[in-house]
């Protein structure tokens, strides 16, 4: 009995390489979403690390704390 032309499982010659596509989409979509939110470091981060270093004064430190926290 002949099944036709199809490469099995529903798959055309179109259908294996978009699901292809689809796949690596996915896969660089996760990456780059994964790394892109929780890497990067917060403003409070960035503000010890400013005062850590020398580029602002106590009191700018202080001030930019209560302004963070508002």
């Amino acid at each position: 009995m002949m099944w036709g032309y199809g490469g099995g499982w529903g798959m055309s010659m179109f259908g294996g390489p978009l699901l292809l596509i689809i796949i690596v989409g996915a896969i660089i979509y996760y990456f780059t979403r994964r790394n892109g939110g929780t890497d990067s470091p917060t403003t409070r981060e960035i503000l010890d690390r400013r005062y850590a270093a020398g580029e602002i004064t106590k009191e700018q430190y202080d001030q930019m704390k209560r302004d963070l926290a508002s």
